[in-house]
């Protein structure tokens, strides 16, 4: 759910258009209400009552905020996550050669060690301690 803050909004109240009579054309009972921060606004004119106008366009600020929100946090997943390469044949990170000769190469880094059982143990420091500085 969606936190409004009262002071970030502007609401305007004015008289509906369309069909509905004189009542329509009598009553102020249109409501408009801008998000000063982001300045989205909604407008609802469906109802007969001011207060109800007023609720169902609350809920559509909501909705458009909500999905401001959603909108946002893809765009930082996807920028934190759209480094990542593919899976597939030649976008592997680490080569471990164990035959004819023992070798744990880190194809990002181009760091190199013949210590293939440590790095098999899980001594993974060499390899992030050279990417850390290689990112830097």
């Amino acid at each position: 759910d969606v936190e409004i803050n009262p002071e970030d909004l502007r609401i305007d109240i004015y008289r509906s258009s369309g069909p509905g009579g004189q009542s329509v054309n009598t009553t102020d009972s249109a409501v408009r209400i801008t998000h000063i921060p982001t300045n989205i606004v909604v407008q609802c004119q469906n109802e007969r009552s001011q207060l109800q106008n007023k609720q169902t366009a609350m809920k559509l600020l909501k909705a458009k905020l909500f999905e401001l929100k959603q909108q946002e946090q893809e765009e930082k997943m996807s920028k934190e996550y759209g480094q990542k390469q593919k899976i597939e044949w030649g976008s592997q990170i680490r080569s471990y050669v164990m035959h004819p000769y023992s070798m744990v190469k880190d194809h990002r880094t181009n760091v190199e060690t013949g210590n293939v059982a440590k790095v098999m143990d899980g001594d993974l420091d060499l390899f992030i301690e050279a990417y850390l500085k290689v990112k830097k």
